[in-house]
C-alpha cells in the first residue's frame, strides 16, 4: 500500500467520521483543523481507522501522534 493510498482511504474514513464530506487531509492536518475533531471524536476516528485497515494502534501512539502525517506513518507501519 502507497502513502496516497492511505491518504485517499483516510479521507473516507476523515469524511464519514466526522459526515463532513469537505474534508481534504494534508500531512499537517491536525485536530485543530477539523472542528468536531475532539477527544471523543479521536477515540472513534481510531476505531475507524483500525476497522479500515485491519489493524490495532498501539495505545502509545495513539496518544502521541500529532497529525495526520503520523497516523499515516502508524498504518503503513501496522500493516506490514
Amino acid at each position: 500500500m502507497t502513502r496516497d493510498e492511505v491518504f485517499e482511504r483516510l479521507t473516507e474514513v476523515f469524511r464519514e467520521v466526522f459526515d463532513d464530506d469537505s474534508i481534504v487531509l494534508e500531512e499537517t492536518t491536525t485536530s485543530k483543523d477539523i472542528e468536531d475533531w475532539d477527544s471523543f471524536e479521536h477515540i472513534n476516528l481510531i476505531v475507524a481507522v483500525e476497522n479500515e485497515f485491519s489493524i490495532k494502534v498501539p495505545m502509545g501512539k495513539v496518544t502521541t501522534m500529532k497529525d495526520v502525517g503520523e497516523m499515516a506513518d502508524i498504518i503503513l507501519e501496522e500493516s506490514k
